[in-house]
């Protein structure tokens, strides 16, 4: 990889896409959360349909001692309250897209930004892999279903099972691996989240 930043250029972005419909029926709402720097404003950037609204602001040296920046220290901007983006799945439904900021100091926005959602996809940067335990943390809390989908930085490669041990993760949760970058890796991540509700759904309606 080139950088290892979340600010990688997204690849394979198609050069024209059809024009939006004014309204919808339906309103889908699905979170990605993560540690500071792995990925989210490229994944919201790099799937939307879209130019995404963004909060990014330019890093500072004030902000050297309170983020930090080991393995990004290439990054220069940060999201100060969220990334939005689109998706029409259809001529009634519409996928939307947030992305919420990785700092410690803006964990506050997190609760409200679950409020709705269908689901939510945490990014893991595996070199830090530490960053990512409050956002199950809260997930878990807050009773939104999730998967994990470990952004591809490059370097030393991790298993799915040393991931899972790492995160202690439920064996029920998904793990995928995923290039931000990509639109169809980030797609493939949007879609094993909405199979893993539908089928939490499923197994919830056939309960006694």
């Amino acid at each position: 990889m080139a950088s290892a930043t979340s600010d990688r250029p997204a690849v394979d972005q198609p050069s024209a896409r059809p024009a939006l419909h004014a309204t919808s029926d339906n309103g889908i709402k699905i979170v990605i959360v993560g540690g500071f720097g792995v990925g989210k404003t490229t994944m919201v950037r790099s799937v939307s349909e879209i130019r995404p609204l963004n909060t990014e602001e330019t890093m500072t040296l004030a902000g050297e001692s309170v983020d930090d920046t080991t393995e990004v220290s290439a990054k220069t901007s940060t999201t100060v309250a969220f990334d939005f983006g689109r998706i029409s799945l259809d001529e009634h439904n519409v996928l939307y897209l947030f992305g919420a900021p990785g700092q410690e100091r803006f964990w506050f926005l997190w609760d409200r930004l679950f409020s709705g959602t269908l689901g939510a996809v945490v990014l893991v940067d595996v070199r830090r892999i530490a960053d990512s335990w409050y956002a199950i943390d809260r997930l878990e809390a807050h009773g939104t279903p999730f998967i994990v989908a470990c952004n591809d930085f490059g370097g030393t490669p991790y298993s799915h099972e040393q991931v899972r041990e790492a995160l202690d993760l439920d064996p029920a949760v998904p793990l995928v691996s995923c290039d931000a970058r990509s639109r169809g890796s980030s797609k493939n991540v949007l879609i094993s989240l909405a199979q893993h509700v539908q089928s939490l759904y499923a197994t919830q309606e056939s309960a006694p």
